[in-house]
C-alpha cells in the first residue's frame, strides 16, 4: 500500500490554523469534506470518532508527529490526509512537544487490514528523517505530494 493510494492531494494543509487538539482534526475533517471524499452528513460523526479514538490516548507519537485515526461505518473506501501547522499543536503528544506534521486517516469499518496496513506505511515513513524533514520544509501541496511520490517510489 502506497501513501498516493489513500491520501487526498486535494485535502492537504499546509499551513494549518488551529491551536488546539480538536480544531486541528476538525480542520483535517473539513478538507477531506471540501475535497469531496466525505459527505456533509457524516463530519461531526467523523470529528467525533476520532476525539473518541483520542481519549483512549493521543496519536501524537512525538517528534513533532500525530496520526489520528479510526474506523468508520459509512465509508466504503480509505482516505486520509496530510497537515503541516508552521506553529504547532498541542496534541498531548507522548514527548509533550507540540505537533506539526499530522497525517489523519479514516477507513471503513469493514476493512481493518487496510486501515492497519496504511497505519503501518505512514509509521516507517515517519521513522525515516528525510522523510520527516523534507515534509517540514514543504511550502504548498505541490511540494507533499512530491515528498509522498518519492516516498512511495523509495526515492527520498
Amino acid at each position: 500500500m502506497k501513501l498516493s493510494d489513500f491520501v487526498i492531494r486535494d485535502s492537504i494543509i499546509v499551513d494549518m490554523q488551529a491551536t488546539t487538539k480538536e480544531a486541528a482534526i476538525r480542520e483535517m475533517v473539513q478538507g477531506l469534506n471540501a475535497s469531496g471524499y466525505l459527505p456533509d452528513s457524516e463530519v461531526e460523526s467523523v470529528i467525533r470518532a476520532i476525539l473518541g479514538r483520542e481519549e483512549l490516548g493521543s496519536t501524537g507519537i512525538g517528534m513533532g508527529v500525530a496520526v489520528p485515526h479510526t474506523r468508520h461505518a459509512t465509508l466504503t473506501r480509505l482516505i486520509g490526509t496530510v497537515a503541516l501547522s508552521r506553529r504547532g499543536v498541542d496534541f498531548a503528544a507522548l514527548d509533550g512537544d507540540p505537533v506539526n506534521i499530522f497525517f489523519l486517516l479514516v477507513s471503513p469499518q469493514n476493512q481493518p487490514g487496510d486501515h492497519l496496513r496504511a497505519l503501518e506505511n505512514i509509521s516507517r515513513h515517519l521513522k525515516d528523517e528525510r522523510f520527516v524533514s523534507f515534509l517540514r520544509q514543504a511550502d504548498d501541496k505541490a511540494q507533499v505530494v512530491q515528498v509522498l511520490e518519492d516516498a512511495d517510489q523509495n526515492t527520498l
